[in-house]
């Protein structure tokens, strides 16, 4: 007979009998893995609130789990400083090292993208890559022409400069030597009594200056505390130089070029780096690498906030309002371009835009506007299509531009959609009248009744009184030659082809 302390002796066993088979299972993994571990992230499209957030979330998740190394694939044209400064803040807190990876071939990471390069503790690019222009773009307007500083000091113009290296000697022996050597070498533009002072900047070129001289110590501030090049670092603000893959490495701009992912991490394996912790060094060795993507909602976000998308969506907008407008109570193109406006809406938010590029917009759609409620014939609805695509060539900055075939068709598809406005127009015009006698002329009719001359026929639904010139028999189809008040002349049509002599008469 079992007794109840075998059996608890027995499910004790049992118990500590898989207790230990599940550590064996843990301990042998943890030895094919060496319990290394590391996440790839990715930065595909404009620096933008969502993608931010994705990163910003990601690394410190992985920091806090203690991950060998985080991997962000960059592939970014920019974006937004605000965002870019979030990403950054994570990497620099982060305890784990960040290496950044501008990938596959033919990506780039200008703008933003080289800031956050810059703040990685391994910044590496994959061949036939680029980086750099980082010049600042403010939203809602393309950058000036010309820099809002001159690098040379206020009140110095070029010639003075050249005056200055190589000093003239004096005209006409009355004046007397000066005693400080720098004010004998110095161009007479610079002395006290006849010195000038450049003007003081506008508003705008003031603002503009603050913005750039604050990104070149920003970067600069980057490049310093990883060992990078800040003097090529700041010529990327100021002159949007930019390099490829190989000069990058050889001016010191990444540490490593790699052709993929694992020669990466094979390159970086022993190499030591400063977290926010303190040092680190690198074991990328057998590290077993998870992809993390962002969320659904992150996904959406991103994808709207593509420049092709926007203006997309902005057109379907555009072209849903304007359908709303010229038939009232369409309601679904109405409730289609006001969904579409306020995701183009949000897209413009995340994107640096010129008002120009917008305005030109706005008056193109006006245009086509204009043309369907007062017909020229589409000379204003073509002018509103060639100045709808101009504005969307223009809206966005280089590195955010509309691509063109997304443009081709934008305007091929606003032009058939004034095709179709014209094509009613025109046939509004063309039909005639469409009530009283005048309606009926030219139209056929079938014999309802008749007596010698005389009898009575139908026509577009309706009985008139009728005669003609020839007997006619009930069925026989007629066409109205005239009308005279409520009487109409017609004469017999004339016969169809055989499908109209198979058909039945009407009665």
């Amino acid at each position: 007979m079992i007794t109840r302390e075998f059996r608890i002796r027995f499910f004790a066993g049992m118990l500590v009998m898989g207790a230990a088979l599940f550590g064996l299972a843990a301990f042998a993994q943890q030895q094919s893995t060496g319990g290394k571990s590391g996440v790839i992230l990715t930065l595909n499209g404009p620096v933008t609130p969502p993608a931010a957030q994705y990163l910003a979330r990601e690394i410190e998740a992985a920091s806090a789990a203690s991950k060998e190394i985080i991997i962000i694939e960059i592939d970014t044209p920019g974006g937004l400083m605000d965002s870019m400064k979030t990403i950054i803040k994570s990497v620099l807190a982060s305890e784990t090292p960040v290496a950044t990876f501008v990938s596959p071939q033919g990506a780039r990471s200008a703008s933003a993208g080289l800031y956050i390069m810059y703040s990685a503790h391994v910044s590496a690019m994959a061949p036939a890559t680029n980086t750099g222009a980082a010049t600042p773009v403010e939203v809602g307007g393309a950058p000036s022409e010309e820099s809002p500083f001159d690098e040379n000091d206020p009140g110095f113009s070029d010639e003075d400069l050249r005056e200055a290296d190589q000093p003239q000697p004096s005209q006409g022996g009355d004046e007397a030597e000066e005693t400080d050597d720098v004010r004998e070498a110095a161009p007479e533009s610079t002395r006290d009594q006849d010195r000038t002072v450049s003007e003081p900047l506008s508003s705008n070129d003031a603002l503009r200056a603050k913005i750039i001289n604050d990104s070149v110590a920003y970067i600069r501030a980057l490049a310093e505390e990883r060992g990078r090049n800040a003097d090529w670092a700041e010529s990327a603000v100021r002159d949007a130089v930019s390099v490829t893959a190989n000069e990058a490495l050889e001016l010191g701009v990444i540490d490593l070029v790699a052709s993929d992912i694992d020669d990466l991490m094979q390159q970086m394996n022993g190499r030591t780096v400063m977290v926010a912790s303190g040092e680190k060094t690198l074991d990328t060795e057998n590290v077993r690498l998870e992809r993390v993507e962002p969320t659904l909602v992150e996904k959406i976000l991103s994808f709207i906030a593509d420049p092709n998308v926007a203006v997309i969506l902005m057109s379907l907008a555009t072209t849903g309002i304007i359908i709303e407008m010229w038939n009232p109570g369409s309601i679904f193109p109405g409730v289609v371009g006001a969904l579409c406006l306020i995701m183009g809406l949000y897209a413009f938010q995340v994107l640096p835009f010129n008002w120009l590029g917008l305005a030109l917009m706005g008056v193109g759609a006006a245009m086509i506007l204009i043309e369907a409620y007062t017909p020229t014939f589409g000379l204003v609805g073509v002018a509103g299509l060639i100045v709808f695509g101009f504005g969307l060539f223009v809206v966005f900055p280089e590195g955010f531009r509309v691509s063109a075939s997304v443009i081709g068709t934008i305007v091929a598809l606003a032009g058939g959609f004034l095709a179709i406005i014209l094509f009613a127009i025109v046939g509004s015009r063309s039909h005639g009248p469409l009530i009283g006698g005048d309606a009926v002329r030219r139209r056929e009719g079938v014999v309802d009744e008749w007596s010698g001359n005389e009898g009575w026929v139908i026509i577009e639904g309706e009985r008139w009184r009728a005669k003609c010139d020839k007997p006619l028999t009930p069925g026989d189809k007629v066409r109205v030659v005239s009308v005279d008040g409520l009487i109409v002349t017609v004469k017999q049509a004339k016969a169809g082809g055989l499908l109209d002599v198979l058909q039945p008469k009407e009665a």
